[in-house]
């Protein structure tokens, strides 16, 4: 058997269904196998960037491996974004890269180069991945497969590469000779949950901060069964907006700098937060961690000892700990809570309803569009933002119920994710319709991927919101700048998207000036992809913004102090001064 043949058994055998990448000199003995092999198909994309994107799509909407290829040289570094996209957020990504043949490679001539576009990409992923290595030997092939699922999918989930010469896939093996990998089970970490139910009963004013490793965990589910037991606040992180049901009475929104205001107001106000797989940093905290919950104590559950080493609080109580496993062992205690804790759902009902997302009653306002385009979805959609405004008005407005899904770029923050993570989430086969939401932006950096969208009829609807600008940026200008639009309005420029739409041949749809639901509507529950461009005003701004050394329950814009004095338990943080450069570069 041909390495290249094993390689493909080896990916359905794991549970591999596609294959995203592009064909190159260093890994045509790859992908012919993947179109050889009967259950396994190869989707090729138009960059290497766009495939590594893709993997990450499908990884996270089945929950396991998702697997890019790309060739030696440019190819493998086309690949560097989305891999350090998987790294950051945790998601199980295998890459395979092509090499020149082992008898091309430089070895320890200090030489730069001696093989065609050879390229030393392991050295290179090294610190985005968990695990990277070069195949030398034919016969180490299935040790080395094995191995890089193992890591990938153990302890804080990641991804791996394992970059392989020519002659290496193209050499024949016998199959039953090849050593295998022997996994060292994790030892599981005791932490003494007695303590953590003593906390919860005796605070008044507890809340539940769910993070993007409850997804990644599988354990939104048991998340619900203990909330609606403990019938306290719940609110998320960016990347665990999709980790409860936005319609639950006690879902309390997105905390941090472009979080919505109730769900500051609520955390800020705590004595008690559980922190479930999330890693706070500073869009989250604020530029001073002393000025986030004050008064609460914190309780840190992360697969991830390294981030738990990195304290918040100096008093915080950190479990290392899988969060489903914690959260099951939270739930069998049946933590009671007393009555004044009751009247704190109450409070935090309050501050959600007194201080929901601003929005202009027009669908010219970005929010007002996407509450609007929400009610639209089906319980089975998956909505992917790209990264931008159009990504915090998303995170803002949408409201996700059912079993709806919303993956973006966190750690990475990668503009032009959206659209190739939507493919691969189509191919991990999702019942509900994907949708791609974007900025003129992000839409080119991934553009060449409508091709592939049109080639495979890939129905996906892909919504443009147009403002003819880098928006966020040019709100960083207007505030450290003086207005200097230097590459956000001055020498940028969109094109029209539905011109390039038609170009590609994909339905298309403008919506200019005064807009009606109705066409929306139509376009979405249709069987085919569509390109939507919503033309916005130039200047549109994400609100609520949270600004430099602001603790994060006093954002822009500023409530009177008389009424923000009003609304808070714990004792306003007394602002300090900083230097100005310093906030600005902070502020980034």
């Amino acid at each position: 058997m041909k390495v290249s043949d094993y390689i493909a058994n080896f990916l359905v055998s794991h549970g591999c269904s596609h294959v995203f990448g592009y064909q190159g000199g260093a890994v045509t003995h790859l992908i012919d196998s993947f179109y050889r092999c009967d259950d396994l198909t190869f989707i090729g994309t138009y960059h290497e960037q766009a495939a590594a994107f893709a993997a990450e799509g499908y990884a996270r909407m089945r929950n396991t491996i998702g697997v890019a290829t790309a060739t030696s040289g440019p190819g493998a570094t086309n690949l560097i974004t989305g891999i350090g996209s998987a790294y950051f957020d945790s998601i199980p990504c295998l890459y395979l890269t092509g090499q020149v043949n082992t008898y091309e490679y430089k070895g320890d001539w200090k030489v730069r180069q001696l093989g065609f576009q050879e390229t030393d990409i392991v050295s290179i992923v090294k610190p985005i991945t968990k695990y990277a290595k070069r195949v030398t030997n034919a016969s180490g092939i299935r040790y080395e497969l094995e191995k890089a699922l193992a890591i990938a999918a153990s302890g804080r989930k990641g991804p791996v590469l394992l970059d392989i010469p020519m002659d290496i896939q193209r050499a024949e093996i016998q199959e039953e000779w090849l050593p295998e990998y022997r996994n060292s089970p994790i030892e599981k970490k005791a932490f003494d949950i007695d303590s953590i139910v003593s906390l919860i009963e005796k605070s008044k004013r507890p809340v539940i901060l769910a993070g993007g490793g409850v997804r990644l965990a599988n354990a939104a589910d048991m998340l619900k069964v203990l909330c609606e037991g403990l019938r306290i606040p719940v609110v998320t992180s960016l990347m665990g907006r999709d980790a409860v049901d936005n319609s639950a009475e006690y879902y309390m929104g997105m905390i941090g700098a472009y979080g919505n205001r109730y769900a500051n107001l609520t955390i800020a106000n705590s004595d008690l937060i559980i922190a479930l797989g999330t890693r706070l940093d500073t869009r989250q905290t604020g530029t001073r961690p002393e000025s986030f919950a004050r008064e609460a104590k914190l309780i840190r559950v992360d697969l991830d000892p390294n981030e738990l080493e990195r304290k918040v609080k100096a008093d915080e109580y950190g479990i290392e700990a899988d969060i489903s496993e914690f959260l099951t062992t939270l739930t069998a205690k049946k933590p009671k809570i007393s009555a004044d804790t009751s009247s704190w759902l109450d409070k935090a009902k309050d501050y959600k309803n007194r201080y929901p997302t601003k929005m202009e009653d027009s669908l010219r306002d970005p929010n007002k569009l996407i509450s609007e385009i929400s009610k639209l979805l089906e319980p089975e959609d998956v909505i992917c933002l790209d990264v931008g405004q159009n990504q915090m008005w998303g995170a803002q407005s949408l409201n996700l119920t059912g079993n709806q899904r919303l993956l973006t770029s966190g750690g990475m923050g990668s503009m032009g994710f959206s659209l190739p993570c939507a493919i691969g989430a189509y191919y991990s086969g999702v019942k509900g319709t994907i949708f791609a939401f974007t900025g003129d932006g992000g839409m080119q950096m991934n553009l060449q991927e409508l091709e592939l969208v049109k080639r495979n009829r890939i129905p996906i609807k892909i919504i443009v919101l147009n403002n003819q600008s880098l928006g966020m940026i040019r709100h960083f200008q207007e505030m450290y700048f003086e207005s200097r639009y230097n590459g956000t309005l001055i020498d940028y420029q969109a094109p029209d998207f539905c011109r390039l739409a038609e170009a590609y041949g994909i339905h298309h749809l403008k919506i200019e000036g005064d807009m009606e639901l109705q066409p929306l509507k139509e376009v979405f529950r249709t069987e085919e992809p569509a390109v939507i461009e919503i033309m916005l005003p130039e200047m549109t701004y994400v609100y609520p913004k949270l600004s430099v050394n602001h603790p994060i329950e006093d954002q822009d814009p500023l409530l009177s102090r008389e009424e923000f004095s009003a609304q808070m338990i714990v004792k306003p943080y007394d602002l300090q001064e900083s230097n100005g450069e310093t906030a600005a570069k902070e502020e980034l």
